[in-house]
């Protein structure tokens, strides 16, 4: 079969690449080695994630909450296995919904493990071993990433497990361990906390939340600590044994010291991610990779040998699922003639505990790095009016605007509803706005979306409400 594009992966960055190819009247095929499409984030990511978080925030609200409200329904019992269900039905909702779109827009699906065979061809090889050849114009690499392994520590998804594993436990652990205070570790975590386990979370820098703004940083782990989630920061866990069901953790100081053990039923490996590349044959064509392993591209998602680019977590950039869709259409509508652009300075970042965290632009510490005067208006929700009826007034909005221009950098909120929240200023961003446009933007009442307002008004040292 010849094609004007084969789509290698089809996660969110790749079937939506496909997808918009095939708009643009190229002739498009993707190659997917799962049984369901869309890629981790579908099937062991996102979305099984966010089923669970919504699930366990629920099953929390009923049993500590209701009451408070007037909803009088006793103490809630947990059917593991029945929220398991409630999570594979959303999961098999989404991939069947790729699955008709790519049908709909007669793209062409192959299903095996994909190899770059020679210029402009693509070998499918099948679970039965057999195998076809695909010729192809171009050839988009979307395979995602895979877990980042901790050297000396075996994962079994039962009692060490990544975060594939953490979505599929049989039943609550007493004590969960986490191996890393980033994104995966603390939504997971706070999944499990809920349901009944005690979690411990060990981190080898000082803080939780890595590369997020610092201010949001130390409250997000009050919040967090206050929950009854325990941190061990500035650590780093130098093994873990199993035995009889159970994990012993031996636990160092980063900088160096006396060891502790700490015991745990299941620990869970969430250190971050790395690009997969593996058994793509980019050695045989001879696509360059840079120092971390990730495939080498130009501004327009170009490698070094013609016709084959790569987007996604396979390539430079924050590994998150909305970056590679932005990037798959931007690659698809290079391919088709078009200017497809993305913009890396507006590329929202959401942490989806309870409360979420969203942020989107510069931290106050890249702008202090980079020198750039700025202003901060911050707004509490304490002061906000749905939110205080609400009983949700964790957390705050913060918006960072040029100090001579007031163009707003970044904007970094912890509360009920960030990662919706965040949208209204990305977008703003995305058309250069200033925190005056924000400001005087007028926004409904009541809703936690007057926060943002105020904290625009704060950059002027004019909020209202506080």
């Amino acid at each position: 079969m010849s094609y004007d594009l084969v789509v290698i992966g089809t996660g969110p960055g790749g079937y939506v690449c496909a997808i918009r190819a095939a708009q643009l009247g190229l002739k498009t095929a993707v190659v997917e080695k799962r049984a369901a499409h869309g890629g981790t984030c579908l099937n062991v990511g996102c979305i099984p994630s966010k089923a669970l978080l919504h699930a366990s925030e629920a099953f929390e609200e009923a049993g500590k909450h209701f009451a408070d409200m007037g909803v009088m329904v006793g103490a809630p019992e947990l059917d593991l296995a029945k929220m398991m269900t409630f999570k594979q039905d959303g999961v098999d909702g989404n991939t069947k919904g790729v699955e008709f779109l790519l049908k709909k827009n007669g793209i062409d699906a192959y299903r095996g493990t994909a190899r770059l065979a020679g210029a402009g061809r693509v070998e499918v090889l099948s679970e039965d071993g057999g195998n076809q050849l695909l010729e192809t114009k171009n050839v988009v690499i979307a395979t995602g990433s895979d877990v980042t392994k901790l050297p000396g520590v075996t994962i079994d998804e039962t009692i060490v497990v990544s975060s594939t594993g953490a979505l599929t436990l049989e039943k609550v652990p007493g004590k969960l361990l986490i191996i890393g205070a980033g994104v995966i570790g603390l939504e997971l975590g706070s999944v499990w906390r809920r349901l009944g386990s005690e979690v411990t979370v060990v981190e080898y820098l000082d803080r939780i939340l890595p590369g997020m703004d610092g201010e949001v940083g130390k409250q997000f782990q009050r919040i967090l600590g206050k929950q009854g989630m325990q941190f061990k920061l500035s650590s780093k866990v130098t093994g873990v044994t199993v035995k009889d069901g159970a994990a012993t953790v031996t636990v160092e100081p980063a900088a160096g010291g006396e060891a502790e053990t700490l015991q745990a039923d299941v620990v869970l490996v969430a250190i971050g991610r790395v690009p997969y590349t593996e058994g793509l044959g980019l050695e045989t064509v001879g696509v360059g990779l840079d120092n971390k392993g990730r495939i080498e591209t130009d501004s327009h998602y170009a490698t070094n040998v013609t016709g084959i680019y790569a987007i996604g977590d396979v390539i430079a950039g924050p590994m998150l699922a909305h970056k590679a869709e932005d990037e798959g259409v931007a690659v698809a509508e290079l391919l088709a003639g078009q200017s497809g652009h993305v913009n890396y300075g507006v590329i929202p970042n959401v942490v989806y505990t309870y409360p979420e965290v969203a942020s989107v632009g510069k931290t106050e510490e890249e702008l202090k790095k980079d020198g750039i005067a700025y202003n901060s208006g911050k707004f509490p929700f304490t002061a906000n009016g749905r939110a205080k009826v609400n009983h949700t007034t964790d957390g705050f909005v913060k918006i960072l605007a040029d100090a001579t221009t007031d163009r707003v950098l970044g904007v970094h909120i912890v509360g009920a509803d960030a990662g919706n929240l965040i949208a209204e200023v990305a977008v703003a961003m995305e058309f250069g706005a200033s925190a005056e446009d924000v400001a005087r933007t007028c926004h409904a009442h009541p809703t936690l979306t007057e926060a943002v307002k105020e904290a625009a008004l704060a950059v002027g040292k004019r909020a209202i409400h506080i």
